[in-house]
């Protein structure tokens, strides 16, 4: 058993930037308050493994404007591991931890409050996912950078756009939730956002090709389309390594192209004759430097949490609700998606067309 008090950090799920201006918020201010810090290695699996590191002062200085995690991390949940809650159970008191930080989305999140519930687990939440779909926080680390790239992606796009006269399809990451599409998409003043909050039928479709026809003759030549990568096509999902799908009256076939983008793109030019063309950010969303924003908002949940360990206040989510800074029961959060509401969708579409 250490000497010292102990909390540990650990990051699961998909990195992000933001997240070692967390854990740097989170050690600088725990440890003045007397507390060792353990950074657990890969997620939950390190707390399974035994593979951690002590942060201290030194090893948490220079790391805010760092994209990725210092930490590593990895997308086990202990709940599909054999033994796997009493494993991390016995990883926590073997380090001796008082407290067990954890930044995560909303996968990780759920894992976190049910440990919490089924096994006393003292563990503190922060949101943390490009996809922002966290509820009870309006925005989770790693966002607003996310939003910055795909914008200025789009800004790229269209000036090739407008000097071949295309339409320019950009395919975003947002598996369930049409976030990034919608907010990258307003900033740019796309012409057309697509969000798996309103699923593609064939109706809906027409009307795109349409407008884009419209826009085309009005001597608009170029025209950028921005499609989150989750949304659904005739009411089914697009697979990125395989799929065949049928769209109404043999609209679209496509066989192992992969990315809903790709779909809309073949619709879009055999629909409409426009020359189209289709880029996808892939990861490139999730890596780099945080923006201001990001920094600042990991900095602030990272103290939350610091102060929710001194309370004792564990089973929390830090989270920011208008200009606040606040925490919310993680049980809130759990198997939850926040999804774009139709009003702020609705802002974005006046633009349209």
């Amino acid at each position: 058993m250490a000497s010292k008090r102990r909390v540990g950090i650990l990051t699961g799920g998909g990195d992000c930037p933001g997240l070692n201006a967390a854990i740097r918020a989170t050690a600088k201010t725990v440890i003045p308050m007397g507390y060792e810090v353990i950074g657990i290695r890969n997620g939950w699996q390190g707390l399974i493994d035994d593979e951690n590191e002590i942060l201290d002062s030194v090893s948490t200085s220079g790391i805010i404007d760092r994209g990725g995690t210092i930490l590593g991390t990895s997308r086990l949940s202990p709940l599909r591991v054999e033994n796997g809650p009493q494993r991390v159970f016995d990883g926590f008191r073997k380090l001796g931890l008082e407290a067990l930080v954890v930044l995560g989305g909303e996968g990780t999140l759920s894992v976190t409050s049910r440990l919490f519930n089924s096994m006393g687990l003292p563990v503190i939440g922060i949101p943390k996912t490009i996809d922002n779909d966290v509820e009870e926080t309006d925005y989770a680390i790693g966002f607003q950078t996310a939003v910055q790239i795909a914008t200025e992606a789009l800004d790229r796009l269209r000036s090739t756009a407008e000097s071949h006269h295309r339409v320019m399809v950009l395919e975003v990451m947002g598996h369930h939730t049409g976030w990034i599409a919608t907010y990258a998409g307003m900033a740019n003043g796309a012409d057309a956002i697509l969000i798996p909050e309103i699923p593609l039928d064939n109706g809906r479709v027409e009307e795109l090709c349409q407008m884009l026809r419209d826009r085309d003759k009005k001597g608009k030549r170029f025209s950028i389309v921005v499609v989150a990568e989750g949304t659904e096509l005739a009411g089914k999902p697009v697979l990125r390594h395989g799929f065949d799908i049928t769209q109404g009256e043999n609209i679209c076939r496509i066989e192992g192209l992969g990315g809903i983008g790709i779909v809309i793109g073949e619709i879009i030019e055999k629909k409409t004759g426009l020359e189209t063309r289709v880029s996808s950010l892939g990861y490139i969303q999730r890596g780099g430097t945080p923006v201001a924003g990001d920094r600042i908002l990991a900095t602030a949940l990272g103290v939350r949490a610091a102060e929710l360990i001194q309370e004792k206040k564990y089973g929390e989510m830090t989270a920011l609700q208008g200009s606040r800074i606040t925490s919310v029961p993680l049980e809130k959060i759990v198997d939850g998606i926040k999804t774009v509401p139709l009003d702020v969708y609705k802002v974005a579409e006046i633009f349209f067309g």
